[in-house]
């Protein structure tokens, strides 16, 4: 049983540090994800009294789906770390149990409340361990909100857009699911952006306005697809699933050529990929290394003409059906370009980011050193102290040098032993932390 060490350590020697901000946006984050629970009920029971089971259906699909997935997430990154688990919540289960949580789609509650658990425990003490475990903690659950924010709260919204558009009034139970998806997202989108910052160098920190801008490109990115989706669903409902097969299937090709390599396993991987192409089809990540400019104009220029295909194809249906003789070609042709204009103004933003905003920085600035000892015994540099700010919202893989620090304890000393994350440069003295290997690919991969 490994032993954490309680000798308080300045600002310069912690490696990540845990702000109030993140621990107030992992409260929200549980609210919302108890909030949501009961209007998922409460949705359902509608659709059910209503008789609208095909509705029914496809929101009990994208519940189980995404739970499915985020399970399975949760359950490899357990078993990648040999089942460690740091916290009391986490320790108090056996393996059998913690298997079983899993099984019953409650793994990623269990992960909460070792994150609030780390969280409440880091404000408590000055030590650096509990920080540490806070900080890697969160990181591994913004990533599986985020996986969630693709697979269950974009498609719930699509879904909820589209009933309020069919029926042309507003359901209170749907207004509200609607609102609670959105929130999520933002909330989700929050998380994961600060997370990523927390890998860069403090001489980085580049303000408010930064996050401001990184947030409205990818707000209106998704708000653009996801009204363009629900307007085509609307008036041609047994399309959008061949619409999104379609599509997945092609966005689900190039993240296998982007020859990713973010899992342990490769049949994990396969996983990622499959997971990379479902959140292209509502906004883009980077994937892979160097630079990703060919690949962005590609991407953009795809969903750009995809977006004014399917709000072409509205307007049309609007414009040609007598059922739809309540809207003008006039609002409808107006409705098109609105949207349209959105996701040319996301682009905008995103230009403006990177323009102004965005820091070109080689793997060395990123990574820092310390000595610390590899997976072999050896000694080798490891991660120092980064905190900063601006990314992106970015899923990929990294090097196969890069591992996973992990910081422990003797039994019978204090002394950290850390493994490498992150590629070697000359090791000044410095201290050693606990490094999440997952978010630190996607930084890495982003800024270099």
């Amino acid at each position: 049983m490994e032993q954490p060490s309680d000798q308080p350590v300045n600002d310069s020697q912690a490696v990540f540090k845990y702000h109030t901000v993140d621990f107030l946006f992992t409260l929200l984050g549980l609210v919302f994800l108890v909030l949501d629970i009961v209007l998922d009920f409460l949705a359902a029971v509608s659709f059910c009294q209503e008789g609208e089971y095909v509705s029914l259906g496809v929101l009990l699909l994208f519940l189980l789906g995404s739970s499915v997935l985020g399970q399975l997430y949760s359950w490899l990154w357990y078993s990648y770390e040999d089942f460690r688990r740091d916290t009391k919540v986490e320790r108090c289960l056996r393996l059998w149990q913690l298997h079983l949580l899993h099984v019953l789609q409650l793994g990623i509650y269990f992960r909460h409340a070792g994150v609030v658990e780390a969280s409440v425990h880091s404000f408590l003490t000055k030590s650096r361990r509990p920080e540490d475990v806070a900080v890697y903690l969160t990181h591994d659950l913004s990533m599986l909100r985020l996986f969630e924010t693709f697979s269950e709260s974009s498609p719930q919204l699509v879904l909820m857009l589209t009933i309020i558009l069919q029926r042309g009034q507003l359901d209170p139970v749907t207004v509200l699911k609607a609102l609670c998806s959105a929130a999520a997202i933002a909330i989700s989108v929050t998380m994961y952006h600060r997370s990523l910052r927390s890998f860069l160098p403090d001489k980085m920190d580049q303000g408010l306005v930064s996050s401001v801008v990184y947030f409205l490109w990818n707000l209106l990115f998704i708000a653009s697809r996801v009204v363009a989706l629900a307007l085509f669903a609307s008036v041609l409902p047994c399309f959008i699933f061949s619409h999104f097969v379609c599509s997945w299937l092609v966005l689900f090709f190039f993240a296998w050529r982007s020859k990713t390599s973010f899992m342990d396993s490769p049949g994990a991987e396969w996983l990622y990929r499959a997971t990379v192409g479902l959140i292209w089809y509502f906004n883009w990540f980077n994937v892979a290394e160097g630079s990703t400019r060919t690949r962005q104009l590609f991407y953009h220029g795809y969903k750009l003409v995809d977006i004014s295909l399917l709000c072409g194809l509205w307007c049309w249906k609007i414009t040609t059906e007598p059922s739809h003789s309540g809207i003008t070609p006039f609002y409808a042709l107006i409705t098109a370009v609105s949207v349209v204009s959105v996701y040319l103004l996301g682009l905008l933003f995103k230009i403006i980011y990177y323009k102004l905003y965005h820091p070109n920085l080689d793997r060395e600035q990123m990574t820092g050193v310390s000595v610390g000892m590899t997976q072999n015994g050896d000694e080798a540099p490891v991660g120092k102290s980064l905190s900063g700010d601006e990314v992106d919202l970015t899923l990929m893989g990294s090097g196969a040098q890069t591992r996973r620090l992990v910081s422990y304890s003797n039994e019978s000393s204090d002394t950290d032993v850390a493994f490498r994350c992150g590629p070697s440069s000359p090791p000044p003295p410095a201290s050693v932390g606990r490094c999440n290997n997952r978010m630190r690919k996607m930084a890495d991969n982003f800024y270099c």
